[in-house]
């Protein structure tokens, strides 16, 4: 594909991954007005929170192996429109379980938004030019993030909207992304005849799923400790197991357990888990702390998170553009991985009085660590594994992601609600007459309370939140020790497409050309050159005839 056309494919993969991050984070500040009008009680109010989390990271791994073997743009397509029909089934919801039904299909489609997006890349862009598009990628990424409940709160808060664009916001553009992507992106698709492991996959989901809905419910809808989370504990190793098994001995595994043997998918996976919890279990508090510790209203509080935006933009472009130019990758997840630890160090001495400029500088610390750490995981990643499972490989590093985000949500925050909840009590004890609450997800409206009360409850919910960036650090620590561990290797020249061909080309016999000297077009077909001049085993070039006099090579 031509510069131009790359650029064209890009936007319609751009589009669909704003989409998928948007439908995370855009209910955000919408949910108490959707549960309100819903009539739903607090279970619900989580529910429609986890299950689209759950969907989407139960699926990605499926996703994923299903990009190794069929049609990576059909595929593209159809978790888009999964999205459009789960988008318009929420809008149109009149009731709570609608609602949560459709934010599964939601999920459903998300879950394969995030892993194709970065699959399609690979198939269209060498890793070593890759660095300037996962700039915008990471950009993205990150603004929708942290957008969308800016992006939310607008909707809520204008009268002639309200909660269900929060839902139908995201149609167009997943409509344009599906026109974008028919019209700009060509992809040669090789028919595989395998068969895919649907046991395995089914195992998987239910372990996951198991094991998230642990993390996700306990401590709010039941104890830590309690026969509840023996069971969805015990099932969800059980059913893991079983189907680690059950992938071992797999013919097309859906997660082949040999890419475990590279030691930069295994570093970059963990990498990715620990960044997954770090980052989104302390972000996805910012928009409370903004609106209930320092008492702003929902669209205040989506743009007071700017900084965190810009700084990330600024340096995954800044990134991404000197990876292409230089080659070298590890310095920058490295730095990325040292300024994210830095700036939730920081982020755990904040309260409610701590000056919005003070806030600013440590979201933009964050943001520029988070800019130059999360993408490049991927790049690192894709780059050192054999083209036929880069989907599958993909795959595992936006799952372990999302997983570690859930599970950093759940987690931290049911630190947060008991710090809250902790302090509250204190405060009673001392004999201020204080609300209640603080287990729930829900963000508590202090504007109505009295002056003092609501100082007691604005104080509590500030150091809460300290302590919630506090728990965050270790984990970006551990992430940038594994990064430290990860062994810098020459980016490659050439697509996953290409690739593929050239290791077809080997497998079959052949002898395919270095990917360092081998540059050939995009266009490329796994197609053996049978009458190509007598040259057997060797892979020719959609649109051209090989020369007459060209030397044949074995």
């Amino acid at each position: 594909m031509p510069p131009r056309q790359v650029l064209q494919a890009v936007s319609g993969l751009v589009a669909g991954l704003f989409v998928a991050i948007l439908a995370g984070t855009v209910v955000a500040n919408a949910l108490p007005r959707i549960t309100a009008e819903l009539g739903a009680g607090q279970s619900s109010y989580t529910w429609v929170i986890i299950a689209e989390l759950l969907a989407m990271t139960a699926t990605v791994p499926l996703w994923g192996k299903l990009a190794d073997v069929y049609s990576k743009k059909l595929l593209l397509q159809t978790s888009l429109g999964l999205f459009v029909v789960g988008s318009l089934v929420a809008g149109f919801s009149q009731g709570v379980g609608m609602l949560i039904f459709s934010r599964v299909v939601q999920g459903v489609g998300a879950g394969g938004l995030t892993a194709l997006t970065q699959v399609v890349m690979a198939a269209v862009i060498p890793p070593r030019k890759l660095g300037r598009y996962s700039g915008v990628f990471g950009a993205v990424f990150s603004g929708a993030t942290v957008a969308g409940p800016l992006i939310g709160g607008l909707l809520v808060d204008t009268s002639w909207l309200g909660w269900r664009w929060c839902f139908f916001i995201g149609v167009p553009f997943a409509l344009l992304a599906i026109a974008l992507l028919q019209r700009t992106l060509h992809l040669p698709h090789v028919r595989r005849e395998v068969k895919i492991d649907w046991i395995g996959a089914l195992l998987i989901v239910a372990g996951v799923s198991s094991l998230l809905i642990w993390v996700s419910m306990a401590g709010s809808t039941f104890d830590w400790f309690s026969w509840q989370t023996a069971a969805l504990v015990g099932g969800g190793t059980l059913l893991l197991a079983v189907a680690v098994r059950v992938e071992s001995r797999a013919a097309e595994p859906i997660i082949p357990l040999s890419i475990f043997r590279n030691r930069t998918v295994a570093l970059t996976t963990l990498a990715s888990l620990l960044v997954g919890v770090g980052l989104f279990g302390g972000t996805v508090f910012l928009s409370q702390f903004f609106q209930v510790a320092m008492g702003k209203s929902p669209t205040i509080a989506g743009l007071m998170s700017l900084p965190l935006v810009l700084g990330s933009l600024a340096s995954s472009t800044f990134a991404g553009h000197r990876i292409s130019a230089s080659g070298r990758w590890k310095r920058y997840l490295v730095a990325g991985a040292v300024l994210m630890t830095a700036g939730l160090a920081l982020l755990s001495t904040i309260g409610s009085h701590t000056p919005f400029v003070l806030l600013s500088v440590y979201m933009a610390v964050l943001g520029t660590g988070v800019g130059m750490l999360m993408q490049n995981l991927v790049l690192a990643a894709q780059n050192d594994v054999p083209a036929d499972t880069l989907g599958s490989a993909t795959a595992v590093l936006s799952f372990s992601r999302s997983m570690g985000g859930t599970v950093g949500t759940s987690v931290l925050g049911a630190v947060l609600a008991h710090r809250v909840a902790t302090e509250l009590a204190a405060d009673r004890t001392a004999g201020g007459d204080t609300p209640g609450g603080g287990a729930g997800h829900a963000v508590p409206d202090v504007m109505p309370l009295p002056a003092p009360l609501r100082a007691l409850v604005e104080n509590a919910y500030g150091i809460a939140t300290a302590e919630l960036f506090f728990w965050a650090t270790p984990f970006a620590l551990l992430a940038l020790i594994a990064v430290l561990f990860i062994k810098e290797k020459p980016l490659k020249t050439t697509t996953s497409t290409e690739r593929i061909a050239e290791e077809s080309a080997l497998a079959a016999g052949g002898r395919a050309l270095p990917s360092s000297t081998h540059t050939p077009r995009a266009d490329l077909a796994e197609a053996p050159a049978k009458g190509s001049r007598g040259c057997p085993g060797t892979t020719r070039l959609l649109g051209r005839r090989p020369s007459r006099h060209a030397p044949c090579r074995p």
